[in-house]
């Protein structure tokens, strides 16, 4: 049943308490500061110059936050304004879309709204983004990660793997089958950094292509081993039989 005179002057109480409540709020706090142009402004500094980037970065933030809170606030005094409107001319208590009456219950815990639940606006979740990622690019814009795509580029898969190599939330019992090592839990960690094939890492070469020359490291060491282990030549099987010289031979004889 429709609101009587009595609940819309404690309601009408209710918001003028909140809109006092809010413009104190800005008025004390300066509207978080944001009347005033740089953010460097309301801190006393005069330029970036010689702070270090982590402090401007830390204070951007608070100036992000201080945004944030305002368009909260103002978001707040628009509804309020509004449902205070709404009492004016007699539609407070029904929904501005089907004009049913909203239930008491909700009034009484959102007096500002103008909407019953199920066609409450604020129920869609924004999808709003940084309007910098409009104009990013990858590595840095929107992407997936490769996938089956490879990709020689730094990408996102490569830049998880930067970070996770430094730790992240999971444990090798997080898993079903649990590794032996911290290193094993995030995504291709045994990936190859700055060369592709397992020989690039120990295999090298004069500048003009020549002197061929094994380095030993570890990744030669455990190569040798796996190849060993299977038999095989090569990571890709054996080789033919007129393929055992070497592939590349300075000397060619005439009937080559």
């Amino acid at each position: 049943m429709p609101l009587n005179q009595q609940q819309l002057a404690e309601f009408r109480s209710t918001l003028l308490g909140m809109k006092e409540d809010i413009d104190k709020r800005q008025k004390d706090n300066d509207r978080f500061d944001l009347n005033k142009g740089h953010y460097h402004e309301s801190m006393g500094e005069l330029s970036s110059y010689d702070n270090h980037p982590a402090d401007e970065a830390t204070d951007l933030y608070e100036r992000e936050k201080d945004v944030a809170l305002h368009q909260h606030q103002d978001y707040e005094l628009e509804n309020i304004v509004a449902a205070l409107t709404a009492m004016e001319n007699g539609s407070y208590g029904q929904c501005l879309t089907c004009q049913q009456e909203i239930p008491l219950e909700r009034l009484a815990a959102l007096p500002s709204t103008l909407y019953c639940k199920q066609h409450s606006p604020d129920q869609t979740i924004s999808t709003n983004r940084p309007i910098e990622e409009g104009v990013l690019m990858p590595p840095f814009g929107k992407f997936a990660m490769d996938g089956q795509d490879e990709n020689v580029a730094f990408d996102a898969e490569d830049s998880w793997q930067e970070v996770a190599q430094w730790g992240t939330s999971e444990t090798p019992s997080d898993f079903e089958f649990p590794s032996e090592s911290y290193h094993d839990t995030f995504l291709d960690y045994d990936e190859n950094v700055g060369y592709v094939e397992d020989y690039e890492n120990f295999v090298g070469t004069d500048i003009e292509g020549k002197n061929i020359t094994i380095y030993p490291t570890e990744k030669h060491q455990k190569y040798e081993e796996a190849l060993d282990e299977e038999g095989i030549m090569t990571t890709f099987g054996d080789l033919p039989a007129y393929e055992h010289d070497p592939y590349v031979n300075d000397q060619r004889t005439e009937e080559e």
